[in-house]
């Protein structure tokens, strides 16, 4: 009899223990908000194809993008563009970085089209510091637009930095993020 006893009261400490920990879940979910950041495009559909106005075979210029719902206590904006669909025997690890700009101010809600944000541009995989527009030498490949909400302005060199360096430079200070990708298949 004491055995039960003993073996009731492990039990509901632990169920006790158990609706303590997931009412300060509640609460801190309650307490941090949701981001809804949204990056988009008017002339192409998320997942959607893009036109060839702004890839290699037309004005290679960059796409109108729309920034909205960007969270408080966001500083700067982070924009990369990649191809993760690059064949590995052209570069070993299958991505193709096409466009690298930081330090947008954080009430940008546009990206002209043709026209680059205020921010650094830093080096793409061909090493140029602009946008390089779709060009894949293949088959159709997906390009993502990652935008990152950060709470600091980065001090980086645009003639060195890279994706890595960007990406290293960014950790601990992404309070958002939010992506979107095209598609596009050369004729």
């Amino acid at each position: 009899m004491l055995k039960q006893i003993f073996i009731g009261i492990i039990v509901l400490t632990t169920i006790s223990l158990a609706a303590v920990f997931l009412l300060n879940i509640n609460e801190d979910s309650q307490q941090q908000p949701i981001t809804t950041m949204k990056i988009g495009s008017s002339a192409f559909q998320d997942k959607g194809t893009i036109p060839a106005k702004y890839t290699c075979d037309g004005n290679n210029i960059i796409p109108p993008i729309s920034i909205s719902d960007v969270p408080e206590g966001t500083k700067t904006l982070t924009l990369i563009m990649d191809d993760p669909d690059v064949p590995k025997s052209i570069r070993p690890d299958g991505i193709f970085d096409h466009w690298l700009v930081w330090n947008i101010p954080a009430d940008v809600k546009e990206i002209r089209e043709g026209e680059a944000p205020a921010g650094i541009e830093g080096k793409n995989t061909r090493g140029d510091k602009k946008y390089t527009g779709p060009c894949p030498p293949d088959r159709e490949h997906r390009y993502f637009f990652k935008l990152y909400a950060l709470d600091a302005e980065l001090e980086l060199d645009p003639n060195t930095t890279t994706k890595g360096d960007l990406m290293h430079a960014m950790d601990g200070h992404i309070i958002a993020e939010v992506e979107f990708m095209g598609r596009y298949e050369r004729p």
